[in-house]
């Protein structure tokens, strides 16, 4: 979900500029057509020219005289000349002779020409200029235009003909440059990316100590971790030319185009060594090859994977040519291609803990106006598992939203605006809630904050709301974590089972009734009892077993997931009933929570249904005699 976070140097829009071969004027594809054009026509016209030099040009008058005296024996009228042959032999070439005449139509001129004994010869205008422009331009120029808007439409006519040069982009040196100082965190990352930009700077040095350089760098992680930043942050440091080129710009309509581009990429390579190629994701050719045959003989993309495997064994790495890749679904890459030679090193970007992400707000923020009651600790905080592409927006709507409030500059109250709008969605003002609704969902959410504040690892409750949003929840409570976890322990599952179950209970006691509101609250919980029995080997009845194999791709979020079972129907039941007995546990500990705390609760929804929002220190002054006071909260029987 993530990505890194760089700070831009310049207001201007980065350049790119497209690579392709230098050709010169007579080697462009559209001169060459239009040379063949010209060169049909002359044809034409001399082989025409060659057919009517056969033919001996005679008036009109002649003709009707041949008529006549039955001289001529076969005729071919047209609407602009007769052509023909005469029953005289040609002495030169023993064969009838043969005529063309260009007739009159207007038959009284004729007459009158023929009685006064004129002879007479008829000629239409040949103009070869508008000939050659309204018989041989302009049809061929239509078809061309619609050909190429076509092509268009289909996404096939890039620069270039056809489309089908080198799509390979080199950033200039104009470019501001990325560096690892422009990265915040990920310390461990960018040590085993200073190897490649020392062997980069010196490729010899490696060489002397009887070792190779890795020819290939993998980075792998969620989607906007950072990849094409880390990537362009070596070619920084190395200040080497930086090749790029996305995995899906390799494949087009036309067989072998794809692996066209990946020769033409790497003696391109070759020929600026040292540099970088970088293929942003690769699985779009890379996905691991079928067994079995392709019908129709070889797919596209396998032709260009092989040419991609062929050319990073034929290179030499001591040339210092590094290739670089990045993708999200390293599971699914053929393992060809990472194998030792090819791609050497993966280096995963995983998402940034508390300390980066705080870096990477700062460097976000250092052209934004702050006011002073601007903590960027407590906003990094707040926004656990987030990569830099969700930061740089949490900082894009703070600035907005000061906006929205004609303020000068951007206070901690609108990065909690934008937090929430990324979070949950924007406000939906429109969807106003009756007294009675809005007097239920104060009431639920009061049971999750007093739920929360009295278990043992609880975390701190940081704000409560009751305003509806666009996503369709009705109000939340909002806890901030101390510090990064990374580890859950059973007393700390229970505990978030409670929590989520203490809105559903607080309806019940105050209210007699349950609503649909606690729908995805128990979706939660079930999820977490059902972890810890059957994933986690939490349960002292089933033991320490893992029940089912689950699939899922390792790093796309909300990805569908496959679960193989591979337990008894006996065993499907025992599991059953130990996810129902936690739930029930769960339920029985909120309920009595908020017993206890009938009268905090009763106080709290009141004041939130007032005030629809509250802070974590509204909640601590009306409810600290809870926060973690409640015998039942302490309870983990």
């Amino acid at each position: 979900m993530k990505q890194t976070h760089f700070k831009n140097h310049s207001d201007k829009p980065d350049i790119e500029i497209n690579n392709t071969s230098k050709e010169s004027f007579w080697q462009n594809p559209q001169f060459n057509i239009i040379l063949y054009l010209i060169l049909l026509f002359v044809l034409f016209q001399f082989f025409q020219g060659m057919e009517e030099a056969k033919r001996a040009e005679i008036p009109y008058s002649e003709f009707l005289e041949l008529v006549e005296k039955q001289e001529v024996t076969e005729a071919l009228v047209t609407d602009k000349a007769i052509v023909g042959t005469l029953k005289e032999i040609d002495p030169k070439t023993g064969e009838q002779k043969r005529f063309i005449t260009v007739p009159l139509w207007n038959q009284e001129l004729a007459e009158k020409l023929a009685k006064q004994g004129v002879k007479y010869t008829v000629r239409h205008s040949n103009n070869w200029l508008s000939n050659f422009l309204f018989n041989w331009v302009l049809p061929f120029s239509f078809l061309f235009l619609l050909w190429g808007w076509m092509a268009k439409r289909m996404g096939t006519m890039g620069k270039g003909f056809l489309n089908i040069g080198n799509r390979v982009r080199v950033h200039p040196d104009s470019r501001p440059k990325v560096t690892f100082d422009d990265i915040a965190g990920y310390d461990d990352v960018k040590q085993e990316l200073k190897e490649t930009v020392e062997f980069l700077k010196d490729p010899s040095r490696i060489t002397e100590m009887g070792a190779r350089a890795p020819k290939g760098v993998l980075l792998v992680g969620p989607p906007g971790t950072g990849k094409t930043l880390f990537a362009r942050a070596v070619a920084g440091e190395a200040d080497v030319p930086f090749f790029n080129i996305s995995g899906s710009e390799f494949i087009e309509m036309f067989v072998g185009v794809g692996a066209a581009r990946v020769r033409e990429m790497f003696d391109e390579a070759r020929q600026k060594a040292p540099c970088i190629i970088f293929i942003d994701e690769i699985d779009a050719i890379g996905r691991s090859r079928s067994a079995g045959p392709v019908m129709g003989g070889h797919d596209e993309r396998e032709q260009t994977l092989n040419q991609l495997l062929t050319e990073m064994d034929g290179f030499d790495s001591s040339t210092g040519v590094v290739v670089m890749a990045a993708t999200n679904r390293p599971e699914i890459l053929d393992p060809a291609l990472l194998r030792s030679g090819r791609f050497d090193r993966r280096i995963p970007v995983d998402k940034p803990d508390l300390r980066a992400r705080e870096g990477i707000l700062r460097l976000y923020a250092r052209k934004m106006k702050l006011a002073a009651d601007v903590d960027l600790k407590v906003v990094a905080q707040r926004t656990p598992g987030f990569v830099g592409a969700d930061l740089e927006n949490i900082c894009n709507e703070a600035a907005i939203h000061a906006l929205r409030e004609n303020r000068s500059e951007i206070t901690m109250d609108d990065f909690e605006a934008a937090i929430d709008r990324v979070i949950a969605g924007p406000e939906a003002k429109q969807r106003a809630l009756n007294e009675e609704e809005k007097h239920r969902v104060a009431v639920h959410e009061s049971g999750h904050t007093l739920v929360a504040l009295a278990v043992p690892t609880g975390e701190p409750v940081h704000r409560v709301t009751i305003i509806p949003r666009a996503i369709g929840a009705l109000g939340f409570t909002l806890q901030l974590p101390v510090e990064e976890r990374f580890l859950s322990t059973t007393e700390e599952m229970k505990d978030q089972i409670a929590i989520l179950l203490g809105g559903r209970a607080a309806e019940e006691i105050v209210l007699g009734s349950i609503s649909s509101g606690a729908s995805n609250d128990l979706e939660k919980a079930t999820e977490i009892a059902r972890s810890m029995v059957a994933r986690l080997g939490m349960s002292d009845k089933l033991g320490p077993v893992v029940y089912g194999r689950q699939q899922q791709l390792q790093y796309l979020e909300n990805a569908p997931t496959m679960e193989e079972r591979n337990y008894s129907e006996e065993t499907a039941e025992a599991i059953d009933a130990e996810v129902r007995s936690l739930l029930e546990e769960g339920r029985e500990r909120a309920r009595q929570i908020l017993q206890e705390c009938r009268e905090t609760l009763d106080r709290l929804s009141a004041e939130l249904e007032q005030r629809e929002t509250l802070t974590g220190e509204d909640v601590r002054k009306i409810a600290g005699a809870c926060e973690h006071g409640s015998k039942a909260g302490q309870s983990q029987e």
